[in-house]
């Protein structure tokens, strides 16, 4: 069976830069979140002809970039550090960068410092504004364990963060 060429590529045109950005909030690198994007859309380029309907792949795309966020965290060789200032995207960085780019660089670094799947329960919940429901099918686990991410993972944030940052960022708002 061939694969639809014509709809993986009108998939891509249409969400590379959703996933784009979701990656770079997994990730907190422009070059990992590419990286990521890359890995997730060869994968879902393999298995293009398994997914059901259209409306599916987005989900599908996702569960992709998740289990593949995930499983790279897990390698040794490819586990990140965390550095003092990160690195702008080529070409301008992220138009949500425009009203304070410290907020973002502050959020970004506390982001960076919140465990693997904390962090991807905080980036589905709030960037992606997906349902705790949606969030455990794509986690492929409980709700419950979704709203426990999700209530550790602030608090980590609010940890790393700290009270003087999180009255400056509350103000920018």
């Amino acid at each position: 069976m061939a694969i639809d060429e014509a709809s993986y590529r009108e998939f891509v045109l249409v969400r590379r830069r959703g996933l784009l950005r979701t990656a770079y909030l997994l990730t907190g690198d422009w070059h990992g979140a590419e990286d990521l994007v890359q890995e997730t859309l060869t994968k879902l380029y393999l298995s293009w002809r398994r997914v059901r309907s259209r409306e599916d792949a987005p989900s599908y795309a996702r569960r992709i970039m998740l289990n593949a966020y995930v499983d790279s965290t897990r390698r040794p060789w490819r586990r990140e550090h965390a550095v003092a200032v990160l690195p702008e995207r080529p070409g301008g960085g992220d138009p949500a960068d425009a009203a304070d780019p410290d907020t973002r660089s502050r959020l970004m670094t506390a982001l960076a410092g919140v465990p693997p799947k904390q962090r991807a329960a905080l980036v589905l919940r709030f960037w992606e504004d997906l349902s705790v429901e949606q969030v455990a099918d794509l986690l492929d686990c409980s709700t419950g364990n979704v709203k426990s991410q999700t209530a550790r993972g602030l608090d980590r944030l609010r940890e790393l963060l700290g009270p003087a940052q999180l009255a400056a960022i509350k103000e920018v708002r």
